[in-house]
Order: C-alpha cells, then structure tokens, then sequence
C-alpha cells in the first residue's frame, strides 16, 4: 500500500497523539491511580479500535485495487477488441506472432498468426517508418509502421477517402472555348450560308455541352466562358476531346475548316486565379495553332488535339506591329544578344542574321551568339568568315554572359524553350527576352517575355524575321549574304518549298530574291558532302516498316551522327513509296539519343514527340533523349505509337 495512504491512519500526528495520551495517563496515576486505570483502559480500548479500523481499511482498499485492476484490464481488452484501429505485431522475419480482432476484419480470416505480412498485405513495406495508405477489399485504410517495434496501426478511413473523392469530382473547374478562323471560314459566303454555318457549328457546341453537363456562356463572337466538375473534365480528357474532331469534320468541306481551342484549369487557388489560367492556357492552344485543348494542371500544361495545321493569317497587321515593337525595343537598348537553340540549324543561323540586320539598322550594337559550328551550317560559316562584319559579330557563350546587362536585349530565335538554348544561363539572366518562333508553343517557355512573335503557321523563323525586316524602314539596304541565309533557312525547313509552304513563304521569298538572295549560293550553302550520304545511307538500310506505312530506321549502336544527318535520313526515308511516317533514331556527338520524325501529315508526328518529351510541327518533330540507350529508345517509340494507333481508331492512314 502507498505510504501516503497509509500516513492517514498512522501518520506522525497519530503517534504523537497516542504519546502524548498515554503521557497524560501517567500524570493522573500521580494523583488518582483509579481514573489512571480508567483511562489506561479507554486509551487500550480506543487502540484496538484504531488497530481494527486500520486492518478493515487496508483489506478493503486492496479489495478496491484489486477490482480496479480487473476493471482495467477488462477495459484495456475490451478497447484491443472493439476500438476501431487494428495492431498487428510481427517478427524478425516478418511473420504475424499477434493482431487485434480488428486485423482479423480487415483480412476476413479468423487468425493470422504464422502468416507472413507481405503475404496477407502485398503493399505493405517493412523498410518504411512513415504514414502510408492501404486499399483493401474495398476499404481503405490509414497505416502506421514502427520498423523499431515491429509494430503496424490501422485506421480505417474509408469514408473520409469516399467524401475527398466526392469532392475532388465536383470540383468546379472554368474554362474558355475559342471558334479559330470563322472570320477566314465565312468569307467568300452570302449572309445565308453564312449564318446557317455558325448555326450548325454553335448547335453541336451546345449539344456537346449538354450531354457533358457544361455550363456554356458566351461572351463574344467566337468565344464561350465554361463551368463544369471535375468528373467531367476527366471524362472529356478520356475522350481526348472529341468536340475538336466534330466541329473539324462537321466544316471540312469548306474551303477553310473551322476548328476549336479550349483552354481549361484545374488547380483551385482562386476563382479569378482559375479564370486568368485558363485564358493563358487558351493563348497557349492558340499560339500553338489551334484546333486543340490546353489543359493547365499546376506546373505543367497538358494538350489534346492538335491534328492539322495553322490556318494562314490573310492579314500582316501583327507582323507590322511587332516589326514596330521591337525595333522600339532594340532602340531603347544598348546592347543586342541574339541567340537560337543548341546544335543551330539553318533557319536558326539566318534568323538570327537577319535580326542583327534590324538591330543594325537601329544604329545599337548587336551580337550573334554561337558555341560551335555543325554540319548544318558549316558551309554557311564559312561563307561567313569571308564576310568580316558578320563575323564579328559572332561570339561564344561566354562573352555573352560578360555582357549580359540591365539594359541589354535578348531576342531568341527558332526556339522559346530556354532548356534548349546554347546557353540557357543568359536566359534566367536577362531581364528583357524577345521570342521569335515558328514552332508550336509547348509546356515549357521563356518566363515573361517582353515581347513574343510566335506564328506556327509560318514555314521557318527566317520567313517571320523577313516579314519583320519588310516593316523596319523603306530604303531598308541588305546584304546579299545576310538574304540568302534567310532563303537558306526557308529553303531548310520547306524542304525546297515541298513542305509547309504558304503565300506568305512565297512573298518572303521574293522579297529576299529582289534584295539580293543568290540562288546558286543557296545550293552551294544546302550541298552535302558524300562523307555525311555513305552514312544516311548506313541509317536508311536499317529500316523496319511497322503498321504498313510507318518507317523506323536506328543508327549504328557504336556509330555517332550529327543532327542534320539524322533529319535528312528521315527526310530520305519520307520520299519512299508507301511511306507515310518516318522515323529516325541515332546517337548524337553530344552523346544524346536523337529522334527525327517525318510525316505527309498523318500521323501527326508532333503529338508523338510530345508523348516524348520532345516537340516540332504536325509533319516535322524531334525529341533528344539522355541516359537512354538506342534499343530503350526504339521501345519508347512503339509504345507511343501504340498508343496513337489505338486512339486513331487502330490505324494509321
């Protein structure tokens, strides 16, 4: 028994009192041993009592103790046998050596003792100490492992994971959806057909809406503001967006097909955040040509659709805008840094002369910035190197960045990926960045561009940069070799105007043609040497024909190639008969995996690089990949492929 309850009984003021009692007693004896006597007696009596009084409280308080304990033990029991969390105890070799009633629930059988963890859990991990989640029969559950102890808790959160998923699918997400080109579509049509063409084109909308529960507003001529759950966006993502593919069939025998872009997100900060994503996420479909969705989810866009080209834009007001914009840009800087992306082709080398010709004629100092030459532009280089203003004008990475200050100017060309830049340090540095590109807008891209030129329906950089050196100034004077770099690189990427090829590729043309542009120095700059043929060749007799019409050609394993000859096996490979696709995989200099990818337009080839991580146009893409070997490469590709095939309809035409 604990002393402080025994002190209640027999504490030091007990005792002093029986002392000083017994004291008292002996004093009287003095006077009167009769009342001593009498009071000896009442003083042993009172003892006895205390005695008795002590024995019965002890024998009772163990009596209380002990029931208590049982009560606890019965209770602690009761709460292993019914408390709605399980515990299961296991050994050093992971066997089950004790459980609770609730474990027995969770698995259905009536003992689990001897039976190994792994066994009857397959999800659980020994190795990890931290809250994880187990799905069961149905059922979910929260866990807790101690490794240290052996020990697992489970707590069922089944209905809590029902409720996040209610949420989670009626979320409401907001969305913007965009008619491309009506204006271009109707013109040519009386009021009449015209009306009954947006009328069909607006009832299928409508339709469409209706059946996938979305609420649709519209606010403009061309566009509708969307409202609708989570659930069915997930359902539209399924369907990849199917509307795209209705409207585009429903319009395909007009001279101009009309199409859609859909801008949509989905992460919830605010309802006005949302709403400004998902108008950013409608630029970014359209920057990349529309006819297709762009789903923003947080840090990354998502894109669906995307099958044929950018309709021509029949007007240059932009291009004299922007013409107007930058060179009020290059003026009100003192320095120009122009830059292309790594392993610089053609198209992006003549861009970027024909920028330095505009920064030139606006009296500032421009720089074209290169780290080494390639077979691409080897010739062109060295044409260069004839040329002494130009040349100077070309410098390493390095001595960019020393130059790099508040009041320089970086303008990219033939790129908006930073990632692929020569030098994408100079990027994060600059303060001020132009982006002039022809290629489709992808996920990733320059973070606050002053200034953004991005036409995916142009045929090549060098065309858009032509089309801005028009607007710079009328007595514009231009070199005859800055020119015909610019025909070189629409020559490059038209593929001799076979490819891409628009009325405003051939007004370029021949306005490069008047200023000079020599056309044999263009053949001379595009020839090729029989070194580079004898190895295309060795890619191309690599060739397996997969889905009847597709081309995949690899590379020797041990064998390095440069880019251009990498492209211009998959060019080779596009010209055979029967072929609709071509692809070619080889090891680059750099000791990336490299994939060209080539198509008469079917199948898009840049949602397949999308897939990926690579990007380009509808009938000319690429990806690079790095730590992946060739054979892992080709298995990438079919998969892809695959996958494509199947959401084609199994085919590919």
């Amino acid at each position: 028994m604990p002393n402080f309850i025994t002190k209640r009984w027999h504490g030091y003021h007990m005792v002093l009192a029986m002392c000083f009692s017994l004291v008292l007693i002996a004093l009287l004896s003095t006077y009167n041993w009769a009342f001593a006597l009498i009071g000896l007696f009442f003083y042993l009596l009172l003892g006895y009592l205390l005695y008795r009084a002590e024995k019965q409280f002890r024998h009772e308080f163990n009596e209380y103790v002990q029931t208590l304990s049982q009560r606890v033990k019965g209770a602690n029991q009761t709460a292993f046998d019914e408390m709605p969390v399980g515990i299961l105890l296991y050994d050093r070799k992971g066997q089950v050596v004790w459980h609770n009633p609730f474990i027995k629930g969770m698995a259905d059988k009536d003992s689990l003792v001897g039976w190994a963890v792994t066994d009857v859990f397959p999800d659980l991990d020994r190795d990890e100490n931290e809250t994880g989640k187990l799905h069961l029969n149905n059922r979910s559950f929260e866990v807790v492992h101690d490794p240290k102890e052996r020990l697992y808790f489970f707590r069922e959160i089944t209905r809590l994971e029902e409720l996040r998923e209610r949420y989670e699918r009626e979320q409401n997400i907001v969305g913007f959806l965009h008619m491309d080109n009506f204006e271009e579509a109707g013109a040519g049509l009386d009021d009449q057909e015209r009306t009954l063409l947006l009328t069909d084109v607006q009832s299928a909308i409508t339709r469409w809406a209706q059946k996938q529960d979305i609420t649709l507003k519209k606010f403009d001529a061309e566009k509708y503001f969307m409202v609708f759950r989570r659930e069915t966006l997930e359902r539209l993502i399924r369907n990849r967006f199917d509307i795209l593919d209705v409207v585009r069939e429903m319009t395909q025998h007009n001279k101009i097909p009309i199409t859609l872009s859909i801008g949509v997100a989905t992460f919830r900060s605010s309802v006005v955040e949302q709403t400004h994503a998902a108008e950013a996420a409608l630029d970014i479909a359209l920057a990349r040509g529309g006819d297709q969705a762009a789903v923003q989810q947080k840090d990354r866009v998502v894109f669906f659709g995307g099958k044929t080209n950018a309709v021509e834009k029949r007007t240059r007001v932009r291009a004299r805008v922007i013409s107007y914009a930058l060179t009020n840009l290059i003026r009100d800087s003192e320095r120009v840094l122009i830059m292309g992306h790594d392993q610089p082709d053609m198209d992006a080398v003549g861009a970027a002369i024909g920028v330095l010709r505009a920064v030139r004629m606006a009296d500032r100092e421009g720089y074209i910035i290169l780290k080494d030459s390639n077979p691409s532009i080897d010739a062109l280089m060295a044409a260069i190197s004839e040329h002494r203003s130009l040349e100077e004008a070309f410098i390493p990475p390095d001595k960019a960045l020393s130059l790099a200050g508040k009041n320089t100017l970086l303008i990219l060309v033939d790129t908006h990926k930073p990632s692929l830049t020569i030098e994408p340090r100079l990027v994060e540095r600059s303060e001020r960045v132009v982006v002039i590109d022809h290629h489709r807008r992808g996920e990733e891209f320059v973070k606050d561009p002053v200034l953004v030129y991005l036409e995916p329906y142009a045929s090549s950089t060098s065309e858009l940069v032509t089309e801005l050196l028009q607007y710079q100034d009328e007595r514009l004077t231009i070199e005859p070799l800055e020119t015909t770099a610019l025909l070189s690189g629409i020559v490059v990427d038209t593929k001799s105007f076979a490819f891409r090829s628009g009325s405003r590729t051939f007004e370029a043309a021949s306005f490069l043609r008047r200023h000079g542009a020599d056309l044999a120095l263009v053949q001379t700059l595009l020839k090729e040497d029989l070194f580079r043929f004898v190895k295309r060749a060795e890619i191309v007799k690599n060739t397996e024909v997969v889905y009847d019409k597709i081309a995949i050609a690899s590379g020797e394993k041990d064998e390095r190639y440069d880019q251009l000859t990498i492209a211009q096996a998959a060019d080779t490979l596009l010209n055979m008969k029967g072929i609709s696709a071509s692809f070619v995989i080889g090891l680059r200099d750099d000791g990336k995996v490299a994939i060209s990818a080539r198509s008469l337009g079917e199948p898009n080839v840049q949602l397949i690089m999308e897939s990926l991580g690579g990007g380009g146009h509808l009938t000319n893409a690429a990806v690079q990949f790095e730590g992946v070997t060739l054979p892992e490469a080709r298995q990438r590709l079919l998969e892809v492929l695959s996958e494509y095939c199947e959401e084609e309809g199994g085919d590919v035409e």
